[in-house]
């Protein structure tokens, strides 16, 4: 009977270590289907010596787990500003309704990080071709402004599209009014935000016939410009 307290006082410390660890619920793994997610659409800017703390490794992401959660299920990351529906554009870095919901299901369930043999290789960051995209950002353009539609007077097709001037906070649409009456609605950018900050690349050219009136409505005087190939 003398050792009675020490065994409930082990028993004690038993239960409170259990209850430090959330129990795991899920069959999904960081190593094999969360960290390629991340790879895909955040690690860009969650790296060591991007634009935002690292989520590369396990060990980095774990204690953000609940965070990415809210955030994923805000739409809040990755950030675009492009409003959904409104143009179409391949480098598009939104989750899909299924990365969504397989990392709410990997955080409440436990967020494991599975056997490391399944880890994918991790992606590289080459700040030379960072700065050759960069480049390519400053290629040919139409530039319309707010004030002032522009009508096409041959033929273009358009390829890209970047916001110019555009304050925190504001709203942007892009259209295109066709001579056959049709509209072609280029972008919307909705409260936007400093990071949201690129070129738009339309996932396919968009030829703009002669005769298309385009039109820039924002909330503060701004512009957008249009990279073209004719």
């Amino acid at each position: 009977m003398a050792n009675k307290p020490w065994f409930l006082i082990v028993g004690l410390f038993g239960v409170i270590a259990a209850q430090a660890h959330e129990p795991i619920t899920t069959k999904l793994t960081w190593t094999q289907e969360i960290s390629r997610i991340v790879y895909k659409r955040c690690a860009s800017c969650h790296h060591d010596g991007g634009s935002s703390f690292t989520l590369v490794n396990y060990d980095d992401a774990r204690p953000w787990a609940k965070a990415m959660r809210e955030e994923v299920l805000e739409r809040r990351m990755p950030p675009w500003g492009a409003v959904e529906g409104i143009g179409s554009f391949r480098n598009d870095p939104s989750l899909t309704a299924l990365e969504i919901e397989m990392i709410v299901s990997w955080v409440e369930g436990g967020a494991p990080e599975g056997d490391p043999v399944y880890l994918p290789p991790k992606p590289a960051f080459d700040p030379v071709e960072k700065d050759a995209r960069a480049a390519m950002d400053v290629s040919p353009c139409l530039v319309v402004r707010s004030t002032t539609p522009l009508t096409l007077r041959e033929p273009i097709s358009a390829v890209a599209l970047q916001p110019r001037d555009l304050a925190t906070g504001a709203s942007m649409e892009v259209t295109a009014y066709l001579p056959d009456g049709s509209v072609e609605h280029l972008i919307w950018l909705r409260n936007y935000r400093e990071e949201w900050t690129r070129t738009f690349r339309f996932r396919e050219p968009i030829r703009l016939p002669a005769g298309t009136r385009i039109v820039v409505e924002s909330t503060v005087p701004a512009a957008a410009a249009i990279s073209v190939t004719r």
